[in-house]
């Protein structure tokens, strides 16, 4: 017996290697163990195709169905299960050592939004020209924002210092 060429997807009629297989009719009976060649027959005659559905029991199980219509769905599913995926993106909030209050606060209200969001958020506190000699003050502010975050985030990058900024990530918990 000649070997199939490989397609992806399930395999249909010639393409099953097994000799016997459990075979399940297009009303979903199970119709017991045969001979493929005799279950692609009986396939034929009901106008469908024999489909491997389950190729690793033993022996394999095999359903009388419409191949582009399987392949059809399986794709359609496929996509749908791509489409509800979530991916996380890295939001950035930039802060400088001596932000005001109310800055502060409007700047927390986005961190809490991207966290609620499903989103890491990266915190860049820039330093120029004297600020880059009082460091601590960074610290400091980093250390408020883990305090506020507490809750709803933990601390994915500890603070460190990346040239002139001092960066932070937050992950959602």
């Amino acid at each position: 017996m000649m070997t199939p060429p490989v397609k992806s997807g399930p395999r249909y009629n010639n393409m099953i290697l097994a000799d016997k297989v459990r075979v399940i009719d297009d009303e979903g009976e199970n119709l017991g163990v045969m001979y493929t060649r005799e279950a692609i027959e009986q396939a034929a005659e009901a106008g469908l195709d024999l489909v491997e559905v389950s190729p690793n029991a033993d022996p394999p199980v095999c359903k009388f169905l419409d191949v582009g219509k399987f392949r059809y769905e399986a794709q359609k599913k496929a996509n749908l299960a791509r489409k509800s995926q979530k991916t996380q993106e890295i939001k950035e909030i930039k802060m400088r050592p001596n932000i005001d209050d109310h800055d502060y606060d409007v700047k927390m209200r986005n961190v809490h939004r991207f966290i609620e969001d499903g989103d890491k958020v990266k915190v860049t506190l820039r330093f120029r020209g004297r600020e880059f000699s009082h460091q601590q003050l960074g610290m400091n502010l980093l250390k408020r924002v883990q305090e506020d975050v507490a809750e709803i985030a933990k601390i994915e990058a500890y603070p460190r210092m990346e040239g002139r900024q001092m960066l932070m990530v937050l992950a959602p918990k």
